[in-house]
Order: C-alpha cells, then structure tokens, then sequence
C-alpha cells in the first residue's frame, strides 16, 4: 500500500509542475488580442483626440453624422458649423470625424 501511495504522489506533482504552460495560452491570446484590437482602437483615439483640439476657424469638416461645414466659432465643448451660406449649426467638438482640405466645399457653400 506504501508503494501506492508514493506512486499517488508523483503523479499529482508530476501534474501541477507545469503551472506556467497551463497559462501560457491564455497569455498569448491575450497578446494577440491586444496587437489585433485594443492597440489600433487606442491609436485612432489619439489621432481623433488631436484632429478635435486643432480645430480652428474656417476648416471644413465633416460630422459623423454626414453633415460637412466650414467652422464658424470655436468653443471648449462645441463649434458652430456653416452648412449654407447664413445658416449655422451648433455640433459637439468630438461629432467632427473628417477634416477637409480647404477649397473643398467651396462649390457647395
């Protein structure tokens, strides 16, 4: 019964040494995963962070929602947008997905 017990033994050892490699591939996954989708979400964010602060008077932009404009004001939260000539819309900083270059509306304001 001795010789049994010992043998009980060295299987369960033999079992949890490798404690590391159970982990490994949830690690892995975890790198991949980050490579694949958090770091190209985290670098759009910073490019979009940058493209809000430099608004300035007299871009062209274009909302999220699809509505392009020449930036009139410029506020801490909002800009307003002419979208026709004498008409203005008051739109969200972080709304502006696409700065235009200039010129750009100049045919449709």
């Amino acid at each position: 019964m001795i010789s049994i017990a010992h043998a009980q033994d060295a299987a369960a050892a033999a079992a949890q040494q490798p404690g590391f490699m159970q982990f490994l591939p949830l690690i892995l996954m975890f790198v991949v995963i980050w490579f694949l989708m958090i770091r190209p979400q985290m670098k759009r964010a910073k490019e979009h962070k940058a493209l809000v602060e430099g608004l300035q008077k007299g871009d062209e932009v274009v909302t999220q929602g699809g509505v392009a404009g020449r930036v009139t004001k410029v506020g801490e939260a909002y800009i307003s947008v002419e979208v026709a000539e004498g008409t203005e819309m008051l739109v969200q900083r972080t709304a502006v997905m696409i700065v235009l270059p200039k010129g750009t509306l100049k045919s449709a304001l």
